[in-house]
C-alpha cells in the first residue's frame, strides 16, 4: 500500500463524503463572520492538496492552513494525509493499534464549578450529593486488578472540602494496596481547586500528589481552551491560558499528561483550531503531552440541552487535522464512548493510533447520554476489522501484549464497559445492572 493511499474502512463504514472542497454535510453551523474564508473564497483544490502533501511528508502547517483544511479539504484526502503521517511516525509498528483496560473511579459528584455541559454534578448542599469512602474506592481498585486493568482515572467534582490532603490520602492508600495500578487522573482544573482549598501553590500541590502516587494527569477540564467558548460553557473554571500554565508547570515537575478537547458545544471551526494551536505551543516548550483525545458533547440532562452538537464527519475531520497539526504530540486517540463504535473504528483510518479503553466503569459522560458500551472481545474485533493488529498498552503506550494470532486472543466476558455501574456483579451501587456478555 502506498503511503498516500487511505486504507479502506470495513463494510458499512464511512458514509459518502461531501463533494470536493465542500464542508461536510450536516457539519458545523455557519460560524461568525470572523471565521469565514477570505474574500477570495475557499482555497483551490490545488492549494489544499499542496498543504496536505506537505503535511503528509512531515512539514509543519500553520493554524490558518489547518483551518482551511478542516473546513474545505475533501474528507478522504484529509484522512489519507493523516494516515500517512501516522504510518511514518510508527514505521515498523504501523500495523498495530492499541487499547488499554482501565476504570474511572468517581469519588464525588459534589461540585462548585457547575459546568453547563455536565450532567454529573450536584451543588454542595444538594441532597443528591455523595462521596465514596476510601474502602469503597479500594474495593473498586481491587476489581480493576482482578479484571486485568492497569490504570485508574480518579474523576469527580470540585468538592468544597477536598484540598491537597484529600488526594494525598487517597493516592497513597491506592498505591500501598495496589502498587501495580497506574493513577492517571485529574487535570489542571482539579489542581487549581485543591491548591486554593489548601492555600498552597500550584507547584506544591502537584509535587505533593505526585509524591503520594499520582503518575500522570489525564488532561481533565480542558474542554475548549479559547476564551469565548470556555466562558460560555464553564464560566467558573480557570481560563484556558491558566489551564495550560498548570499543565506546563506539571510537565516541568516531571508529571506528564494527555490533552483533550470537547467538541460540539457551540464553538466555531476557528476556535477548534485555536484550541489545537494553544496545545501545540505548550508542547513545543515541554513535550509533556503524551496524546490528544477529542470527544463529543452529549446533550442529555445538562443546561445546554443539545442546542449544538458535533457530527461524526466533524469528529473524523478533527482526528485527521489533529494528526496533521499536532506534529509534536505522539498519539492521537479515537473515541467510541461518545461517537459510537463504528466512528471509533473509522478513526483508525484518519490518523488515530489508539482506540481508547475497555472502560470498566464510567459515570460522568454516560449521565449526559453516552450509552455506547463495549467489551474486550468486541474492542479487539473492531481493531482487527480495521486491518490492524490489536495490542494492549500501558499508560505510557508501551505494548504489553500484541495479539498477532486471533487464536490467542484473550476471552473474558467480565472485561466489559459498564455505564453508571461497577464491574463485578454483587459489588455495585446499581445491583440491577448485570455483567454484559461478550456477545
Amino acid at each position: 500500500m502506498s503511503e498516500q493511499t487511505l486504507p479502506q474502512p470495513p463494510a458499512g463504514g464511512t458514509p459518502t463524503p461531501p463533494a470536493a472542497s465542500q464542508p461536510p454535510a450536516g457539519g458545523t453551523p455557519t460560524p461568525p463572520a470572523a471565521s469565514q474564508p477570505p474574500a477570495g473564497g475557499a482555497p483551490t483544490a490545488t492549494d489544499l492538496q499542496a498543504v496536505l502533501d506537505r503535511a503528509a511528508a512531515g512539514g509543519r502547517i500553520t493554524p490558518e492552513e489547518a483551518l482551511d483544511l478542516y473546513r474545505w479539504a475533501p474528507l478522504h484526502a484529509l484522512g489519507s494525509a493523516a494516515d500517512a503521517v501516522r504510518r511514518r511516525r510508527y514505521a515498523g509498528v504501523e500495523h498495530i493499534a492499541t487499547y488499554i483496560i482501565e476504570r474511572n473511579i468517581n469519588y464525588t459528584n459534589v461540585c462548585v464549578t457547575a459546568c453547563k455541559f455536565c450532567a454529573f454534578y450536584v451543588p454542595p448542599k444538594s441532597d443528591k450529593g455523595w462521596s465514596r469512602d476510601l474502602d469503597e474506592i479500594l474495593r473498586r481498585c481491587a476489581e480493576t486488578v482482578e479484571l486485568g486493568g492497569t490504570q485508574i482515572m480518579f474523576q469527580g467534582g470540585h468538592h468544597p472540602d477536598y484540598g491537597v490532603e484529600y488526594y494525598e490520602r487517597a493516592f497513597s492508600a491506592i498505591k500501598a494496596e495496589f502498587p501495580q495500578l497506574v493513577i492517571h487522573s485529574l487535570g489542571a482544573s482539579e489542581v487549581e481547586h485543591m491548591s486554593r482549598i489548601s492555600g498552597v501553590s500550584i507547584e506544591e500541590a502537584i509535587t505533593r500528589i505526585h509524591k503520594a502516587g499520582l503518575d500522570s494527569f489525564a488532561g481533565a477540564g480542558a474542554e475548549l481552551l479559547p476564551e469565548r467558548p470556555r466562558k460560555a460553557i464553564a464560566p467558573l473554571k480557570e481560563s484556558g491560558e491558566r489551564w495550560l500554565e498548570i499543565m506546563e508547570a506539571a510537565h516541568g515537575l516531571g508529571v506528564e499528561s494527555t490533552s483533550t478537547m470537547l467538541m460540539g458545544t457551540g464553538e466555531t471551526n476557528a476556535e477548534r483550531i485555536e484550541h489545537l494551536r494553544m496545545i501545540r505551543d505548550v508542547q513545543d516548550r515541554t513535550g509533556g503531552f503524551r496524546a490528544f483525545i477529542p470527544y463529543t458533547y452529549q446533550p442529555q440532562n445538562n443546561h445546554l440541552k443539545g442546542s449544538t452538537q458535533a457530527t461524526v464527519f466533524e469528529y473524523l475531520r478533527m482526528i485527521a487535522i489533529a494528526r496533521l497539526f499536532l506534529d509534536n504530540v505522539a498519539h492521537i486517540q479515537g473515541s467510541w464512548l461518545t461517537t459510537g463504535k463504528e466512528a471509533g473504528q473509522l478513526s483508525l483510518h484518519y490518523g488515530a493510533d489508539d482506540l481508547g479503553s475497555v472502560m470498566l466503569e464510567e459515570n460522568v459522560v454516560s449521565m449526559a447520554g453516552a450509552k455506547h458500551r463495549s467489551n474486550l472481545t468486541e474492542l479487539i474485533h473492531l481493531i482487527r476489522a480495521a486491518d490492524r493488529v490489536p495490542a494492549q498498552r500501558s499508560t505510557t503506550y508501551e505494548h504489553l501484549r500484541v495479539l498477532v494470532d486471533p487464536a490467542n486472543d484473550p476471552v473474558d466476558p467480565r472485561v466489559a464497559s459498564h455505564i453508571a455501574s461497577t464491574a463485578i456483579e454483587g459489588g455495585t451501587a446499581h445491583p440491577e445492572l448485570k455483567i454484559l456478555s461478550a456477545n
